[in-house]
């Protein structure tokens, strides 16, 4: 082969290599997406991916059709998704129950968080709220926490289930605050609810959705919020952080990944309409009644997010002994 023809071949080439990658972006994309949901319908998850896929379906002119596909802890979805083909047409709506505890609650995953998918778009956040029934006299946490040393024992916290966020978040602020507040878990959030109105325990740490009717009633006394900052909903209730534990951050969070190995074209294309998405003020408005914080990051942040969180919560489970259902 002569020397311009292999030159000529090299570039020819070198330029498909290039374009294709680009040609995908342009035709993305080409049929129905698919996203995966991996818990049962009408939950938090399922109410972004809905959020989401709808203004998807307007802008794309093709179906963006969300599988709920419970089982396993989210397990199932996670892994449906890991195997898919990388085109951007499956995708998932992660969780960090999914993505940043799982590997510190169950010591074999059939999936690697961090390996085995593309991030996307950190979508959202959602902070715990601790609350107490008016029958403990506590007003803020650092009061709580008063009581719960000055009568060891006395202090029992509910979460929504052994190794929830309020679970996490709660044993957390046993071993900074080194107290010993023991752990009561339930099926939900729900009866969790229950119990601290009625006084069977002394402190829940739980989404607020679950408790905010109750905290506008008068009938809970919330004392703090897990996340860094305070919540737009409860703009007057300090922060665990602020209140004694800087840094402190125990909040759930979700976003949308795809499998790994996704062309960065179409990881571009995605990042950039979810976040348009999420910017628009019927979108805002429904999420935050729902107890959401808008977020919208780029592929980089949320990747750093997933990995800065596992070593995190692998350290609160070991040093609590805590182990899942």
């Amino acid at each position: 082969m002569n020397r311009t023809l292999l030159i000529a071949l090299l570039l020819t080439t070198h330029s498909s290599a290039w374009l294709a990658p680009a040609r995908a972006a342009e035709d993305y994309p080409r049929g129905p997406i698919r996203m995966v949901v991996p818990f049962a319908p009408g939950g938090s998850t399922d109410t972004l991916a809905r959020s989401i896929g709808q203004k998807m379906t307007e802008t794309w002119g093709k179906q963006v059709v969300v599988d709920n596909r419970s089982g396993g802890s989210g397990m199932i979805g996670m892994e449906i998704t890991r195997a898919a083909t990388p085109d951007g047409h499956t995708l998932v709506l992660g969780y960090i129950a999914n993505l940043g505890t799982a590997p510190a609650l169950h010591a074999k995953l059939p999936y690697d968080p961090v390996r085995d998918f593309t991030p996307i778009c950190h979508v959202a956040t959602a902070p715990s709220i601790a609350v107490v029934p008016p029958s403990v006299p506590a007003k803020s946490l650092p009061e709580l926490l008063a009581l719960a040393r000055a009568k060891p024992g006395s202090v029992n916290f509910g979460s929504a289930a052994i190794g929830s966020m309020g679970h996490l978040a709660g044993e957390m602020l046993n071993r900074l605050a080194n107290v010993k507040m023991q752990h009561i878990a339930y099926k939900g959030g729900g009866q969790a609810t229950i119990d601290v109105l009625a006084g069977q325990i002394q402190l829940a740490i739980i989404g607020m959705s679950a408790v905010t009717p109750h905290i506008r009633g008068g009938r809970l006394r919330a004392i703090a919020v897990t996340g860094l900052k305070r919540s737009p909903a409860f703009p007057e209730v300090g922060t665990i952080a602020e209140q004694g534990f800087p840094g402190f951050s125990a909040e759930a969070w979700y976003g949308v990944l795809g499998p790994a190995a996704m062309a960065r074209p179409i990881v571009g294309a995605l990042n950039a309409e979810i976040r348009r998405i999420l910017a628009l003020p019927d979108v805002q408005a429904r999420l935050a009644n729902v107890g959401f914080e808008i977020v919208g990051s780029s592929p980089e942040d949320f990747a750093k997010l997933i990995r800065d969180e596992i070593p995190k919560w692998i350290k609160v489970v070991k040093e609590a002994g805590i182990r899942a259902e």
